[in-house]
């Protein structure tokens, strides 16, 4: 197996397969690709225990190591998934947030291995773009929520 040239390496305390495997079974082009147990003691993990997990998030490589509680997750690290629909976004937000996750502001939530990811529908970033006055009346409605509603956000921008 190659190697990928630059690996998302994610800082977890115990939890990096777990993670992974449920990345795994919620996006679309990912997998877990390996699991690596630690050839003796250290500091996080014992002989034997999973130090390390190989998967890919919607095509991004990525590495898991079980790094112990030392560090902790900001949103300065997020995971941007663009949905089609208000469907794709539901799916994606409710199964992050029903798994022990938590909602936060605008799109974005935390799993509950604190990771966080932005649940973008297109809708919006089309209204972005679109610039003036209609970006401005999706902007502001999209400060006024968590999960972002499709239906909201295309009635902004028609004003």
């Amino acid at each position: 197996m190659a190697l990928a040239k630059n690996t998302v390496c994610i800082w977890y305390d115990t939890g990096a397969e777990e993670a992974a495997q449920f990345y795994a079974g919620l996006f679309p082009d990912s997998k877990v690709s390996g699991v690596h147990r630690a050839p003796s003691d250290n500091p996080s993990t014992k002989s034997g225990a999973v130090l390390t997990v190989d998967f890919t998030v919607v095509g991004i490589p990525c590495m898991g190591l079980n790094g112990g509680p030392m560090f902790k997750h900001t949103e300065a690290f997020s995971f941007q998934i663009a949905t089609d629909d208000q469907e794709e976004t539901d799916r994606y937000w409710d199964a992050i947030v029903g798994n022990g996750g938590e909602e936060s502001q605008c799109g974005w939530c935390r799993d509950k291995w604190g990771i966080s990811w932005q649940i973008t529908p297109r809708a919006l970033t089309e209204a972005m773009m679109a610039g003036g006055d209609e970006a401005k009346r999706a902007f502001e409605a999209m400060m006024t929520m968590k999960k972002i509603d499709v239906a909201a956000i295309e009635a902004a921008r028609r004003g």
